[in-house]
C-alpha cells in the first residue's frame, strides 16, 4: 500500500512540477488556482493512464510508467485542446512529452535501481 501511495504521489508531483516550471517560465503567475487549472487536463489524463494500465498492480514498474506516460500525454493534450480550449503547439508537445517521460519513467528507473541495491546490499 505504501508503494502504491508513493507512486501515485510521485506521478502527481511530476505533473505539478512540469506545470509549475512552465508557468514560471512563461510568467503565468504562481497562484494555486492557476496551477490547478493548467494541470487539470494532465492530472485527469494521469488518472486515465493509471486506469488504462492498471498501474495499482505494479505501480513502480517501468513498463507501467511508459504506459502511464503515453496515455497522459495523448489524453492530456487532447483534453487541453478540445475540452480546456488551450494551446497545443508543437514545441509544447515536444517539451511536455520529454519532461513527463523523464519524470514518470525516470523515477521508476531510479526506484528499481535503489530498491535492487538495497535488496542485494550493493552500493556501486
Amino acid at each position: 500500500m505504501k508503494r502504491l501511495a508513493f507512486s501515485a504521489l510521485a506521478d502527481v508531483a511530476v505533473i505539478v512540477a512540469f506545470v509549475a516550471i512552465g508557468r514560471e517560465e512563461h510568467n503565468s503567475g504562481s497562484s494555486v488556482v492557476g496551477l490547478l487549472e493548467t494541470a487539470a487536463p494532465f492530472l485527469i489524463a494521469l488518472v486515465i493512464g493509471w486506469l488504462a494500465t492498471r498501474a495499482w498492480h505494479n505501480p513502480t514498474g517501468v513498463g507501467r510508467g511508459l504506459g502511464i506516460w503515453l496515455v497522459t500525454i495523448l489524453a492530456g493534450m487532447n483534453l487541453r485542446h478540445y475540452v480546456f480550449d488551450d494551446g497545443t503547439a508543437t514545441a509544447f508537445i515536444v517539451v511536455a512529452s520529454a519532461f513527463t517521460l523523464a519524470g514518470l519513467v525516470g523515477w521508476r528507473i531510479l526506484a528499481r535501481k535503489i530498491l535492487g541495491e538495497l535488496s542485494t546490499g550493493s552500493t556501486t
